[in-house]
């Protein structure tokens, strides 16, 4: 009896720690944290496709940077080691996942890793457009992702490229809730979207 109480102990408790895919992980401590936030540009399949996780950390390896990748996701894919650093393989990456996914998720991820300081967003929103989900359901669920990471205390987010990252809805959020946008501002994007004064702006 005494021994299926201790078994039924254990299995409790391992059910209880675990997070993500993996084991739990320590909460960093780094002055620069960075979650990579999206769908299968985050994730990766190597080798069948890379994520940009790779190149970007070897980039800031090569220029001096203190830095951690946070996320409840592990790349388990494996890459050559860079100045005698290992891959950081943290990620918050899941492929086909939508921006309806992911605002689900979000709030949890954070309790699990603790707030970054800069989020990096791989193409929001770009499967609920394969989907043909709403435009405008993604467009609020990115604002609502927007203010989870200001109360996250988040400083900067940057919105990776294609669909919604050109949106100047994206930037203005971003403006409103005091968090950096790591892109042209919300006017640069508005006249960018009007081929004539596009045009100008090129000039």
């Amino acid at each position: 009896m005494k021994s299926n109480f201790l078994i039924l102990t254990i299995i409790f408790f391992i059910s209880c720690n675990e997070i993500g895919d993996g084991n739990p992980k320590p909460i960093s401590s780094s002055i620069n944290k960075i979650m990579s936030l999206g769908a299968s540009r985050v994730e990766g399949e190597r080798p069948n496709f890379e994520s940009y996780r790779y190149e970007l950390w070897k980039k800031l390896i090569d220029n001096n940077f203190t830095f951690d990748f946070i996320g409840t996701q592990s790349d388990n894919a494996k890459y050559p080691s860079f100045k005698g650093f290992n891959f950081d393989i943290d990620h918050e990456g899941r492929g086909g996942w939508t921006s309806g996914d992911m605002l689900e998720g979000l709030e949890g991820w954070l309790k699990q890793t603790g707030s970054p300081d800069f989020i990096l967003l791989s193409s929001p929103g770009g499967n609920d457009a394969l989907e043909g989900l709403s435009y405008s359901d993604a467009v609020s669920n990115i604002n609502s992702i927007i203010d989870i990471a200001k109360k996250a205390g988040v400083d900067a987010i940057h919105p990776g490229y294609g669909f919604l990252s050109e949106n100047p809805d994206l930037a203005d959020q971003c403006e409103k809730n005091n968090i950096i946008f790591i892109g042209p501002t919300k006017e640069i994007l508005n006249r960018l979207g009007n081929k004539t004064s596009a045009k100008e702006v090129a000039d």
